[in-house]
């Protein structure tokens, strides 16, 4: 993306430098765990790899995109694997041993109900809510075993808040929601936590894609997409940068959130504040 509005008299600029250096700076808390990331070619799942793999863990980068799945797995010392989400097989094949699952693959499609594609609605659901089922259906015995896991849900404003023309989007991060909070009754006996981190439009290609089809819903130019349908609700006038979210997450892998789990972090500059 090219621009962004520019900011009222006294709110944060559009743009914010990069902070990669987490809650503990330095420290390698995550020394000898294994943590798996989906989407994590880039994005969100690209931030929270090199988050996780600087604070110690060893991380396994999933991702469709080959080659941009091998680069962050060359940046972070990481596994390479390539799978579709989509596909029920290729879920089953991925590793059991993580103690850390980030669930973050997903995809949007904009378009009314009623011109809703009924197999794009289907696609949705089955990576954005059957593939997080499948990871952890896999992955909490070993969690269990091990008496010690964290499941980090990159969830949406959208998981607690609906918008139009997304209907597949909503529902699927509302599932998300409803899995993640029954992980966190089910692990709570074993050391697992699971969580759910909430955050407002972020700026990543999936976000930047749907400005074409957001103009396109609701009639108006690309250049006002950001402003007026990304920003309206918040208080906020930004997107969130992908680092802020991995900051996120990975303070719910710190060692003073055993105590946090069930839960819907919001990144959202305000946005349920209404």
């Amino acid at each position: 993306m090219e621009s962004f509005p520019s900011p009222d008299a006294g709110a944060e600029p559009t743009t914010r430098a990069a902070d990669t250096s987490g809650p503990l700076p330095g420290a390698r808390f995550l020394a000898g765990r294994t943590a798996l990331v989906t989407g994590a070619a880039g994005g969100i799942g690209r931030a929270c790899a090199l988050a996780l793999a600087e604070a110690g863990a060893d991380v396994y980068v999933v991702d469709r995109a080959a080659d941009a799945a091998k680069e962050v797995a060359a940046l972070v010392g990481g596994v390479r694997l390539v799978a579709d989400l989509a596909d029920p097989d290729a879920v089953d094949a991925l590793p059991a041993d993580a103690d850390i699952v980030v669930n973050n693959a997903g995809l949007q499609h904009v378009a009314p109900v009623h011109e809703f594609p009924p197999e794009r609605f289907t696609l949705i659901q089955r990576v954005m809510v059957e593939a997080p089922f499948r990871i952890l259906r896999r992955t909490l015995p070993h969690m269990y075993a091990r008496g010690w896991g964290r499941v980090i849900n990159i969830s949406s404003v959208h998981g607690v808040r609906a918008s139009p023309y997304k209907s597949a989007y909503v529902v699927a991060k509302h599932a998300l929601e409803g899995l993640s909070k029954t992980v966190a009754l089910e692990g709570a006996a074993h050391g697992v936590t699971s969580n759910c981190v909430n955050p407002g439009y972020v700026r990543t290609p999936l976000v930047e894609d749907q400005i074409a089809d957001q103009a396109a819903a609701h009639g108006i130019p690309e250049s006002e997409v950001v402003e007026r349908v990304m920003l309206e609700r918040t208080a906020i006038k930004r997107l969130i940068e992908p680092d802020e979210v991995a900051a996120a997450a990975l303070w719910l892998c710190s060692p003073h959130t055993g105590y946090v789990t069930g839960t819907s972090l919001p990144l959202d500059g305000g946005w349920t504040a209404h």
